[in-house]
Parts: structure tokens; C-alpha cells; sequence
């Protein structure tokens, strides 16, 4: 492709040294009208043109080659009805060239004739063409559209089908993971229920924090880094989510939550977390946050003040003479003046219900209190 590049750039270059000879010659007359020295002549000044464009378009051959392989990679993507259409175009834009460009061939120029008109020509053929191919291509539907006209009776039987629901066609904001919702693991309990829709995405930097926390001397620390990968690799392999990768990066920002803040903004999504300062934070900039905390305590059970409940009184609270307990889903109950009570299962009435993003808080006090 380079070679046959090369080789109609040099026939460019010497139709260009012939125009160039008898321009000068037109102001010179130094060859004689007739004879064996005038063709000797152009001979000359052809090879001459062909040569010098031969050497000089070396690296200009090369760009040309490598514009036509994107080309022909970017042709064998097109489809079908867009590069028929196209082609349609430019046979269209080629006859209105031929039309323009017929009385431009007709002129001459004294001493140097019409090769000015014939390289102008081909420029016109060129730049039509193209033209044609471009806007025939870029409204192919629409062209075809014309020609093709519906049956009434396949109409109706199109809108009879029953509807199917194409996940591929529907399109939400991304669900961009932070390294403690990863953690967790209970990201992968709600995409087995179908309730996320859009892609999930992990940057670089917290897979890179994940490995970092796998890596540590603390074995808690490094049991929770290594089930944070394991959950990644069971996303990806999670037939109803897409995952996806992303390497973008903020080198200018140090804090990994910074990072995910502005990576949401630049995405146009939502950050999925646990981690209570982070929800805040995000709550501050006004970027929406998708919190499992938030979601696990929607759905706990709704507790009444006045409701009688069973618990047990298993440590002492942080405010004065209060028992804690815990329910099966891991609540914290508060018992009033529930010290005294430690290491006993009491009938507590529910005072009142605290719930925040950071989890939900009961407080309970003895119903002989």
C-alpha cells in the first residue's frame, strides 16, 4: 500500500514538473516549438517531478497507508445498509463532479493547457464524492425508510407481540463501589435480587487499597482484603450485573474517599458504601449516595414505642447505669437502668427508636420499671 502510495504521489509530481516546464518555457521560449528537444524536455521535467515527490512524500506515504488502514478497519465495522447507501452516495456525487467539472476540461491556459483544469477536476471528484458518501451513509435509515414501506398486517402483528423486557436497552446511572461496601459482602445478596440496575464500578485505586489491606500483618485486616477481592471476582462473574474496571485516576488527591467522590461526579453516578463519614461527606457535596446501612434498616422490622420485647442484657452501656443487648439482626437495645439486669433475659417495653445511617438504636426500659 506504501509503494502504490509513493507511486501515484511521483505521477502527481510529474505532471506537476511538465505544468512547471512550460510555464517557464511560456516566459522564457527557450525550447523550440517543434522538434526531438521539446519532448526530450518534458521527459526530463516529468522524471525530475516524479523524483523529487518520490523522495520527499517518504513519511507522507507512510501516514497515507496508515490512514487507509483505519479506514479499511473503520469499513469492515459498517454496516451492511450504511455502506450500500454510502457507496450509492458517492456514484451519485461523482456524476454531479462529472457535470461540473466537463466545461472546466474544455479550457486551456496558453503555454500550459488544461492540466491546471484536469488536477482541479480531480479534486472536485474527490471532494463530491466523498460528499455524497458521507451524507448518504450518516441517513441511511432515513433513505431507506422511503423504499421500504411497512404491510399494515405486519404492523398489527409487530404490536401483538408480547413484550420482552431487553436489559441492554435500559439504561441507569453507575453504581460506583467504595472498599467497605466491597467488604461487607452483602452487595452480592442484593444483586442476586435483581433490585440494582446500571453497571458496577471499581476503580483501580480501590482494588489497589484492597490489595494493600490484603497485604497487612494484621491477620483481621488481611481476611477482610482478601474476602473484599473474592467478593470482586464474584461480581464479575454475576451473570445479572455488569462489572466494570475503571483505571481512572486523581493523582493530585491523596484520600481514596476524595477519589471516589469525584470520580462519582465525573461519571454522573452514585457511590455504594457503608461507611457513615463518607455519606456524609458525599451528603455535603450533594452526590448521591446509595447506603447498605440506610437499606438493611428499611427493612428491619418497624418497632413501636410501647411494644413489649424480649432481650438480653449482655454488657453495661456508655450512659449512666445502662444495660446493652442486641437483637438477631445485630440492632443495639438500650435497657434504662438495665446495669443491674447484666447477664439476665428480661420483658422490656420499647421507650423509643433512634435510626440513623450509622444503624438503628432501641431503647428499652424493664416493664416493672
Amino acid at each position: 500500500m506504501k509503494r502504490i502510495i509513493r507511486l501515484v504521489l511521483s505521477i502527481i509530481g510529474a505532471v506537476l514538473g511538465i505544468v512547471l516546464l512550460r510555464l517557464v518555457n511560456a516566459g522564457t521560449e527557450f525550447l523550440p516549438k517543434a522538434g526531438f528537444l521539446p519532448i526530450l524536455a518534458h521527459i526530463a521535467a516529468a522524471l525530475l517531478g516524479a523524483l523529487v515527490f518520490y523522495v520527499l512524500t517518504d513519511k507522507l506515504s507512510g501516514r497515507f497507508s496508515a490512514g487507509f488502514s483505519l479506514f479499511e478497519d473503520n469499513l469492515k465495522e459498517l454496516p451492511a445498509n450504511k455502506l450500500i447507501v454510502g457507496i450509492v452516495g458517492a456514484i451519485l456525487g461523482f456524476l454531479i463532479a462529472a457535470l461540473v467539472t466537463r466545461p472546466l476540461t474544455q479550457l486551456t491556459i496558453p503555454y500550459v493547457g488544461n492540466l491546471i483544469f484536469v488536477l482541479l477536476s480531480i479534486l472536485l471528484y474527490i471532494g463530491l464524492g466523498y460528499l455524497g458518501w458521507r451524507v448518504a451513509s450518516n441517513n441511511a435509515d432515513d433513505i431507506l425508510g422511503i423504499f421500504v414501506k411497512k404491510d399494515n398486517k405486519e404492523a398489527k402483528d409487530k404490536e401483538n407481540k408480547s413484550f420482552i423486557f431487553d436489559r441492554s436497552k435500559h439504561t441507569a446511572s453507575p453504581k460506583i463501589l467504595d472498599t467497605s461496601v466491597i467488604i461487607d459482602g452483602r452487595i452480592l445478596d442484593i444483586i442476586e435480587t435483581d433490585f440494582i440496575e446500571g453497571e458496577l464500578v471499581v476503580s483501580e485505586f480501590v482494588l489497589e487499597e484492597l490489595q494493600h489491606i490484603a497485604d497487612s500483618p494484621d491477620d483481621l485486616k488481611r481476611e477482610r482484603g482478601r474476602r473484599g477481592l473474592d467478593i470482586i471476582n464474584k461480581i464479575k462473574e454475576n451473570d445479572k450485573i455488569k462489572l466494570k474496571i475503571t483505571n481512572k485516576d486523581y493523582k493530585d488527591i491523596k484520600e481514596v474517599d476524595s477519589k471516589l467522590l469525584k470520580l462519582a461526579i465525573d461519571l454522573n453516578g452514585k457511590v455504594f458504601t457503608n461507611d457513615y463519614n463518607l455519606n456524609k461527606v458525599a451528603d455535603v457535596q450533594g452526590i448521591p449516595i446509595l447506603n447498605i446501612n440506610d437499606l438493611a434498616n428499611a427493612l428491619k422490622p418497624v418497632v413501636i414505642p410501647g411494644e413489649m420485647m424480649r432481650i438480653d442484657v449482655i454488657k453495661e452501656g456508655k450512659g449512666k447505669n445502662q444495660g446493652v443487648g442486641y437483637l438477631d439482626d445485630g440492632t443495639m437495645v438500650v435497657v434504662e437502668d438495665g446495669v443491674k439486669y447484666i447477664d439476665q433475659t428480661i420483658d422490656a417495653t420499647v421507650t423509643s427508636v433512634l435510626q440513623t445511617s450509622a444503624g438503628r438504636m432501641i431503647f428499652v426500659r424493664h416493664k416493672n420499671d
